[in-house]
């Protein structure tokens, strides 16, 4: 079974790079310590020329020569996985592990000649300390078993060498525990406890990694979520009518603000050659995306259903029909549709779950609250609902639908807005046109809300007689 690195470098491409980019400042690091070692080396044979610190510098130059072409042969594979995107195989990583710890053992048998008592020959030379760097640098590999592995190779490389050298276990003497013996096995548990410490580092450096890269992705996410909300965001918007429709007799004017990027309210008219008008609103249940793309739905349907003389009823069932195929049961719309004609008096209004409805009379200085005459669109297959109302709107009168986001802002204290206040609003500017007065409206319930959230869309229709 794969452990959670390789888990993760499997199924994170971020953190495949993070690991080959760790792999190849690990290698660039070892070559630079090579590079410092050999050239103090070379210093020092250079000062204390003799034929012996010759010989040991040709011996540790060939040595050396072989550490390079290792450690370059995985570079040259790091870099090459890093341009392709893809791992190395496993094999190749664990026979890196290997070489590559064993070759201080290897140094270590082959440089230590010149100490004459064989069992300080694995104490005395300095090639001991290149242990601790590898297992240091196995950090970088971002993996504990690495780490643990990296000790363990070093430890059994370690006493395969001061065996080579001469030295030999002491099982059962009273010898001192700093005795030559017994110091090669401490050092030998040394680089095993080292490898299981850079485990330890090796792992909460890779959780940092894994957190880093969780933000980043989520960054990237949100932000590739935030382009396409945009992106929706402005094709919604682009499917709402641009300026106010000419009918005669009439003035009017909507307006629609979503809770998010997206909503799923949405208004729209038609004006037909023989100038009447065919005005709709809809609120689609919830807000966001999912309603976004079913009030573009029923747009589409509206639109291709209503016409200008047709009976309301009728294409509303038929709209309800499409919708209760394409939705779910959880999801249906409220949905209002009207229709005027140039310099006439009379408004033919249907709902469909949308309510309440108003109506001023400005000469009795009075609001009538309509009521829907049938079920939502999309509730059911069959849409049962009441024939249309038809209003007769004097000079002055208002048609004012609103969506629910209005009366049911609620400020600190939980308490809605309510029809009364958008009532109260209205009368106060009853004299202004539709748009100034969709303005007051909305400025009324920001000032009462006091700054709470706003929680539904917001879509406004008004229609005044001239």
């Amino acid at each position: 079974m794969k452990n959670s690195t390789q888990q993760l470098r499997s199924t994170s491409p971020a953190f495949l790079q993070a690991l080959l980019k760790s792999e190849r400042l690990r290698i660039r690091v070892v070559l630079a310590a090579i590079g410092a070692a050999f050239a103090v080396r070379t210093v020092r044979t250079a000062i204390l020329f003799n034929h012996e610190n010759l010989t040991l510098w040709l011996i540790t130059t060939a040595f050396i020569a072989v550490i390079l072409a290792c450690e370059l042969m995985i570079l040259r594979a790091v870099d090459r996985a890093l341009k392709d995107g893809h791992d190395l195989p496993n094999g190749v990583w664990i026979t890196n592990i290997v070489i590559e710890t064993s070759l201080p053992g290897l140094a270590l048998a082959f440089l230590s000649a010149g100490v004459p008592d064989a069992a300080y020959r694995a104490l005395a030379n300095p090639v001991v300390l290149v242990y601790f760097v590898f297992i240091i640098l196995s950090t970088l590999r971002l993996d504990p078993a690495t780490c643990r592995i990296s000790g363990a190779v070093a430890a059994l490389s370690y006493l395969l060498a001061a065996a080579y050298l001469g030295w030999r276990p002491a099982f059962g003497t009273t010898e001192s525990v700093l005795s030559p013996d017994r110091t090669v096995v401490g050092f030998a548990l040394t680089f095993v406890i080292g490898g299981y410490v850079a485990g330890a580092v090796a792992g909460e450096i890779r959780k940092q990694v894994e957190a880093a890269l969780r933000e980043a992705e989520t960054k990237r996410q949100v932000e590739r979520l935030q382009h396409d909300l945009e992106v929706a965001r402005s094709i919604q918007q682009s499917l709402l009518p641009v300026g106010a429709p000419e009918v005669g007799g009439f003035e009017i004017a909507a307006w629609n603000q979503p809770a998010d990027q997206t909503g799923g309210d949405y208004y729209d008219w038609q004006v037909f050659p023989d100038g009447k008008l065919l005005a709709v609103l809809g609120d689609v249940t919830g807000h966001g995306i999912g309603p976004a793309l079913l009030a573009a739905v029923c747009r589409a349907y509206v639109r291709a259903t209503f016409t200008p003389d047709g009976d309301l009823l009728s294409a509303m069932q038929r709209v309800n029909g499409a919708l209760a195929r394409d939705v779910g049961p959880r999801r249906f719309v409220t949905f209002v549709a009207l229709r005027c004609a140039p310099e006439s008096p009379r408004v033919e209004m249907l709902s469909a779950g949308h309510g309440p409805l108003l109506v001023y009379h400005i000469r009795e200085d009075r609001f009538d609250e309509l009521q829907a005459q049938g079920l939502p669109l999309g509730l059911m297959p069959d849409m049962g609902s009441e024939p249309p109302k038809m209003l007769e709107l004097e000079s002055g009168d208002l048609l004012v639908i609103t969506t629910d986001g209005f009366f049911e802002w609620a400020n600190a204290q939980e308490e809605q807005f309510g029809i009364e206040r958008m009532e109260d609003v209205i009368r106060a500017v009853k004299d202004k046109s539709p748009r100034e007065i969709i303005a007051a409206l909305y400025k009324a319930v920001i000032e009462f809300s006091g700054g709470t959230p706003q929680d539904d869309d917001l879509t406004a229709l008004i229609v005044k007689r001239k």
